[in-house]
């Protein structure tokens, strides 16, 4: 692969930019994009074997059966981190290592449907949520020690839309580099 190549594998949506101003049809798209990432996701995975599923996206990359309970990983804490600022005044959020995490055993090993059901009831759940928001919740925060700083939710919920976008991405593009469809 080259370096082009490379780069492309690991970011095939860019990286996530803040808007300037996040409008009210940008929070629609953000929330759809929660909202539908578990049929999308459902659709780009259910073929395929356990060769597959164990295939890099990119080398030295996590594998699909990485990726997809990675996204259930980190949308558990994303939920759980809405609810405590919603609950709370600007609590702080724990911070985990994704790596170690996909180290794990059911990270590694695991069929992928579990987390293809946790993402689905946790998506329901969190679009509900989501939905029932005001201005002011969205204008709530947390801190996270790793950033040093308070991130606002409409911010976060933009980059779990776009991290939701990115990994699948990574899904479906190694499956049209290997044509697998």
């Amino acid at each position: 692969m080259t370096e082009q190549e490379l780069e492309k594998a690991k970011h095939p949506i860019g990286f996530f930019v803040k808007p300037d101003k996040i409008t009210k049809e940008i929070m629609k798209d953000y929330i759809s994009s929660i909202s539908t990432l578990p049929d999308r996701l459902r659709k780009a995975t259910p073929h395929l074997t356990n060769e597959q599923l164990d295939t890099s996206y990119r080398p030295g990359g996590w594998t699909i059966r990485q990726l997809v309970h990675h996204l259930a990983d980190a949308h558990i804490n994303g939920y759980i981190r809405f609810k405590l600022a919603l609950t709370e005044e600007s609590p702080t959020v724990k911070p985990y290592d994704e790596n170690k995490w996909s180290e794990l055993i059911d990270a590694q090993t695991l069929p992928v449907e579990p987390s293809l059901k946790l993402i689905e009831g946790l998506h329901d759940r969190w679009t509900v949520l989501l939905n029932s928001m005001t201005e002011e919740d969205f204008a709530k925060s947390y801190f996270h020690p790793e950033h040093g700083k308070h991130l606002c939710l409409d911010e976060v919920l933009g980059e779990y839309a776009w991290h939701s976008d990115h990994h699948l991405a990574q899904i479906t593009e190694l499956k049209k580099r290997k044509r697998w469809d």
